[in-house]
């Protein structure tokens, strides 16, 4: 992998990085560096590319002037000069920073594609990157203010600020001048020559880099709402069928519904409430003469799409976010910058910095985590409403009912959230001309992963209510002895978390609570640490 992990060094090589890979140097803390081929690639292109400037051969962005203005011609005397002015003019982003693990891997992915070997930069640029994340020092990077197009051009101007010793870092989530963090450390400032502010700022690392970690937790929300889902089917003592390995891996056999059927059966696997097929016959005769046939027939034959779809549903969550991972791939490990150098070849003045196939995926990712939202609501509902929670208090309420409203008020952010989720996006259609209409074709790419990110933070809140609902439904019933292994973990994990609810008391605590532990990927360690091992 090119994020060769020992434990205490993580190499880049610029070649095969995976937004696993870059998860881990943004959210952990081991010793990165550059592999020796990838500094040899980086030195060969740059004596390649000074050859190039040297016999006078017109450069953009190296002897022209940018966007609009390449019809001026710049005096190669000027390229320390040039390359900061850009850097500076385009240090424009607004709004509030991204937090320090989402800057950590827009740094992360700029340096991969800048290592693959094709942007002529110095391998001292390399370096000082490297050195940065092995320092900590974070460059606050404002969200707003890229377009997508021409790169990230805004949010990465601000990490090559930092490099040239402007703008600033972030220390404990405020930002610091980084000349300051820099004097502290003993470090200098690096003049940037030749292509290499432009190299730096005409990429798509910061749409890449924050995709990498949406899609990363997306796929750690999908498993936990997968375990949500196997405590409220044994709460409400739903049917093993839908999981049935046969209906997926040999009639449908998508990957992602394989997955989710799979993990479904794992996750039920010992369960005491869940009914089998075979038990059907049984449960439906127990039921007759007390005026439930029909109820009882849906409650354990065909249960509700909410119930039964869950791999058709999910598993197509899943799918979208396999997709993105292996757009996101792609995207680590290229050369995203214009212009390129190859050996023996022509200079290549393209347009490998529009978002565009980073902007779709992410687009695609947001309307699936809505999906996704969408289901844990319904099932919510499900179990709070009498006639649908098989004999289920209304509202699960413990205590005096009417007196008491149970979860009444706590449905109502959920709903809210499947709203206010549906309105989000999608921003890879939103084309606005800029740059004297040169950029006339935008991708607005790090617009679709901030929607990304914000279904997703909307979705914790979602699933929190289930997950509460659920563990709530177990209690009321008395069905906690039955629960299969996974799911005990689960409700013994929400009960660490939050009491029982008896009486009426302030909900909005118990929400943020399990939120927060839903956010971190708490419930998911959980159950992978009482033995559960899920896809």
């Amino acid at each position: 992998m090119t994020v060769t992990d020992t434990g205490t060094r993580v190499c880049f090589d610029g070649t095969s990085m995976s937004p696993t890979d870059l998860r881990r140097v943004a959210e952990g803390a081991a010793e990165c560096g550059v592999t020796p081929e990838a500094m040899a690639r980086a030195a060969s292109s740059r004596k390649m590319f000074e050859e190039v400037v040297a016999r006078d051969v017109p450069v953009y962005g190296v002897t022209t002037g940018y966007g609009e203005m390449i019809y001026m011609i710049v005096d190669p005397s000027k390229e320390v000069e040039l390359q900061t002015n850009l850097v500076r003019s385009h240090s424009a982003g607004a709004g509030p920073l991204f937090s320090e693990t989402e800057a950590r891997a827009m740094v992360a992915a700029r340096l991969n594609a800048l290592a693959k070997g094709h942007s002529a930069v110095r391998p001292e640029l390399l370096e000082r990157m490297a050195l940065y994340l092995n320092e900590g020092i974070t460059p606050a990077i404002p969200e707003i203010g890229s377009l997508g197009a021409s790169g990230d051009l805004a949010p990465l101007s601000h990490i090559a600020g930092t490099i040239i010793g402007e703008g600033y870092v972030l220390r404990d989530g405020e930002r610091v001048d980084t000349g300051s963090v820099l004097r502290q450390r003993g470090i200098d400032p690096l003049e940037l020559r030749f292509k290499e502010g432009l190299a730096l700022i005409n990429g798509t690392s910061a749409m890449t880099g924050l995709g990498c970690l949406v899609v990363e937790r997306a796929l750690d929300q999908v498993r936990q709402a997968e375990i949500v889902t196997a405590l409220v089917i044994e709460a409400l003592q739903g049917s093993t069928s839908p999981f049935q390995a046969e209906g997926h891996d040999v009639a449908r056999p998508h990957r992602g519904q394989i997955d989710t059927a799979a993990n479904m059966r794992t996750l039920i696997t010992g369960s005491g409430l869940a009914v089998e097929h075979s038990d059907l016959r049984r449960l439906l005769q127990e039921s007759k003469g007390v005026g439930q046939d029909v109820h009882r027939t849906e409650v354990y034959l065909q249960k509700a799409y909410s119930l039964r779809a869950i791999p058709q549903v999910v598993g197509a969550v899943r799918d979208t976010l396999y997709h993105a991972q292996e757009k996101l791939a792609v995207e680590l490990n290229s050369a995203n910058d214009n212009p390129l150098f190859f050996e023996g070849r022509e200079i290549f003045h393209g347009a490998n910095f529009h978002g565009q196939p980073i902007a779709f995926a992410m687009d695609f990712v947001t309307i699936a985590l809505t999906q996704l939202g969408v289901l844990s609501e319904r099932r919510t509902n499900r179990m709070l409403n009498r006639h649908l929670s098989d004999g289920l208090p209304e509202f699960l309420v413990q205590g005096d009912p009417g007196l008491n409203s149970g979860f009444a008020g706590a449905q109502y952010p959920a709903t809210a959230l499947v709203a206010e989720n549906r309105t989000i996006g999608p921003a890879s259609i939103q084309s606005v001309p800029s740059n004297g209409d040169n950029q006339d074709v935008v991708s607005m790419g790090l617009i679709s992963a901030r929607n990304a990110r914000r279904v997703l933070g909307n979705n914790d809140i979602i699933l929190a209510v289930e997950l509460l609902a659920a563990a709530q439904a177990v209690d009321v019933s008395g069905r906690i002895d039955g629960l299969g292994p996974a799911s005990r973990a689960a409700y013994d994990k929400v009960r660490d978390l939050v009491p029982p609810l008896h009486d009426d008391r302030y909900m909005a605590d118990d929400i943020e609570t399990v939120a927060t532990a839903l956010a971190r990927g708490e419930i998911l360690r959980t159950v992978e640490d009482a033995g559960v091992a899920l896809r």
